[in-house]
């Protein structure tokens, strides 16, 4: 896990070294443990390393293979690049580093683009080719690594952040109404390409986008499971497919064992990061090290879930760390810091408690294990149910989980970003693409697919990156994603959701941690804006700045300011909050 910057010209002109460094050096947290830098002609590639898999300098990066004619800059893991080392090397290729990013290099070179549908694991890499002088891009299946984009004058930059690109200039910050619009009404989640500047743009998820030496692109999508249950699975009950989710998790877990350092877990007290802590005890003798937070209750919103965590510390008998934050301590302070951390906006109130958790985490180890990605993948959302029997597509869809229909959303934006419903179009467009026959499916789909990618795993990537800690998500493992998208929906979401991973959790972790009611990662002081927060908010929000942009109609801000706790959002998000963000976002940046 690493933070990777590039530049490519295609105007005849040298690839900018200061700017390569500036971009990596607004990713030192990312990779702190070493920095690399390449430059030939047009094309730049810069390098931060976090050392997780072959800790010597052999693995130092950008990594240049002269025998081959490729370079590249990467950052990710390949669970399986010991077994495709061994048949790379039965095909003749020798190797002078023990670790994945030479097994990307060969495997590119023998494989080509083409390659990436081998990986097992987490990716976004670039790869230059001497003779030609092409340079490809690529990300993972499910977008857990990023990989933005931006055009300049003569060529074309790319890096692990936004902010980054935007440290090396040259970059338009207006404001994407699109992405506005998608920001207001999506939950915050921004699908790629789009970001919430108009300059910059993001690779999609399982994307190889190559480029020319004349600057000529073009895409190829390598990966789209079908939510459909083949013919051979159409007898099986939910406990049948219980043994095969239960199976396949069990070697995600044990992928993301792979490393040269210790592997933790984050452990929130759900059923999903208490089953990867019972899956890991399983297959690991040594000591395993979990990590839970928790924030003071406001009024009956609890602020930690510390007895359930306990309930699975005790069964695995783990080396269990309780972290406490106080808001006014704590929280406060820290929100600059970590909205500075964040790539792109993100409104979840959690991404304080992930940023607080992994300063904690990063003191005790480098790699952690993760639950997101279960309740998209296996249907845990409280808006699934009602789609089941639906037939109408994306309306219901729209009407759970939208924070706010069009009309409500002319009323709170500002005249400049006043522009049609993009949110309405994006989701009659996902639903409408082929791969999946009923709402609910496509529901699932859009929410692996997109949702997934643009909230929670981009919020655990940028919070725990943020202090040098990389984080794997067994949920989003390509294999068990492919079989849960073969699960008939209703052992998904039916017995109030994750019916099928419940039962299978079931034959690892107490009945008391799965039966409970479900829970988020509360942080309730950023629900119920209060005290020290709102005047914080207010501060962000009647800052020139946000004044002279007029992003929101003052109208609607000032109605929030007044009264907070009476706008919720339906997802029970605070919408003074969801606006005060994304101010707080732009400032942090220089936007």
């Amino acid at each position: 896990m690493c933070g990777l910057a590039g530049e490519v010209r295609f105007d005849g002109r040298s690839a900018s070294p200061d700017r390569l460094a500036v971009m990596a050096n607004a990713m030192v947290s990312r990779g702190p443990d070493a920095e690399g830098l390449f430059v030939q002609s047009g094309l730049g590639l810069a390098h931060r390393r976090l050392s997780i898999i072959d800790l010597s300098d052999r693995a130092q990066q950008p990594m240049v293979d002269a025998e081959l004619g490729l370079t590249i800059a990467y950052n990710g893991a390949i669970y399986n690049y010991r077994e495709l080392k061994a048949e790379l090397q039965s095909a003749g290729y020798r190797f002078f580093s023990d670790g994945d990013t030479e097994v990307i290099l060969k495997a590119f070179h023998k494989w080509g683009a083409a390659c990436v549908e081998r990986f097992a694991g987490m990716f976004a890499f670039a790869i230059w080719e001497r003779a030609s002088g092409t340079v490809t891009l690529a990300r993972d299946r499910l977008g857990i690594k990023p990989m933005y984009l931006a055009d300049v004058p003569g060529g074309l930059r790319f890096a692990s952040s936004l902010p980054a690109l935007l440290k090396a200039g040259d970059i338009s910050t207006e404001i994407d109404p699109v992405a506005f619009n998608y920001y207001m009404n999506f939950h915050a989640v921004v699908p790629a390409p789009h970001t919430i500047v108009k300059g910059v743009r993001k690779l999609p998820p399982a994307t190889v986008l190559t480029i020319e030496a004349d600057g000529k692109r073009r895409e190829r999508v390598y990966w789209a499971p079908a939510y459909e249950t083949r013919d051979d699975e159409r007898g099986l009950g939910v406990e049948d497919w219980a043994d095969r989710v239960l199976e396949s998790l069990r070697m995600a877990v044990r992928r993301r064992l792979v490393a040269d350092v210790p592997v933790g877990v984050l452990l929130s007290g759900g059923v999903d990061s208490s089953l990867i802590t019972g899956l890991i005890a399983e297959q690991s003798d040594a000591p395993l090290e979990t990590f839970s937070v928790g924030f003071e209750s406001v009024g009956d919103e609890v602020g930690d879930e510390f007895r359930y965590s306990d309930i699975i510390a005790k069964q695995f008998d783990t080396v269990h760390h309780q972290i406490r934050v106080n808001s006014q301590q704590r929280l406060l302070p820290s929100l600059p810091s970590c909205i500075a951390a964040m790539s792109e906006p993100m409104v979840s109130h959690d991404c304080i408690g992930f940023y607080l958790l992994s300063e904690e985490v990063s003191k005790r180890v480098k790699v952690v294990q993760s639950g997101q990605g279960a309740d998209e993948v296996f249907g845990g959302y409280h808006w699934y149910p009602p789609l089941l029997d639906d037939s109408t597509g994306p309306a219901d869809y729209a009407r759970l989980f939208r924070d706010r229909d069009h009309d409500a959303f002319l009323a709170a934006a500002g005249p400049a970003m006043r522009d049609g419903d993009h949110t309405a179009a994006f989701l009659k467009g996902a639903f409408d693409a082929p791969g999946a026959a009923r709402t609910i499916d496509k529901a699932l789909r859009l929410d692996t697919n997109v949702m997934l990618v643009d909230d929670p795993v981009k919020r655990v990537d940028n919070m725990t990156m943020a202090w040098g800690l990389e984080a794997r998500v067994p949920f989003l493992d390509h294999d068990l994603v492919e079989l849960a998208a073969r699960i008939p929906a209703e052992f998904k979401v039916g017995e109030g959701g994750k019916y099928v991973l419940k039962q299978a959790a079931r034959r690892v972790v107490p009945s008391s941690v799965i039966d409970r009611p479900k829970g988020y990662f509360p942080v309730p002081a950023l629900k119920y804006i209060r005290g020290h927060t709102l005047e914080h908010v207010r501060d962000i929000l009647n800052d020139r700045r946000a004044q002279e942009r007029g992003l929101f109609d003052r109208t609607w801000l000032d109605s929030r300011l007044q009264d907070p706790e009476a706008f919720i959002t339906p997802l029970g998000g605070s919408e003074l909050w969801q606006a005060a963000l994304l101010e707080a976002w732009l400032q942090a940046h220089a936007v």
